[in-house]
């Protein structure tokens, strides 16, 4: 009762093996350029224009920091590091990388104040 016989069940092998392949690795190519546009890219913008606010902050901007403060920019003291007025006479060093926003930017603090 042998139903299938030895001619049906071999396969027919090597003529279409490039090809093959090539249509078994294409969905993860196409999965690869899919993520690259919807993830990657969109965050190294993010990454670059947040870069670029904190590189541009002047005496006068108002920022909020990474822990909430809101105060205003009276002293740029080096690259890496801010001085903040938040409250009347309360001046605090921050460091730029620990600024979230920019919400205003202002004139520039006279050097007399």
């Amino acid at each position: 009762m042998n139903f299938i016989t030895p001619a049906f069940a071999q396969t027919a092998a090597g003529a279409s093996g490039g090809a093959d392949v090539l249509m078994q690795l294409a969905p993860f190519g196409i999965i690869l350029i899919i993520m690259y546009f919807l993830i990657l890219r969109p965050q190294q913008q993010r990454a670059k224009a947040q870069q670029d606010m904190i590189t541009n902050i002047r005496r006068g901007d108002t920022v909020v920091t990474n822990g909430g403060l809101i105060g205003k920019v009276t002293k740029t003291i080096d690259d890496s590091e801010i001085e903040i007025e938040i409250a009347p006479n309360v001046r605090v060093r921050q460091s730029r990388v620990a600024i979230a926003d920019v919400r205003a930017k202002g004139e520039p603090v006279k050097d007399n104040a």
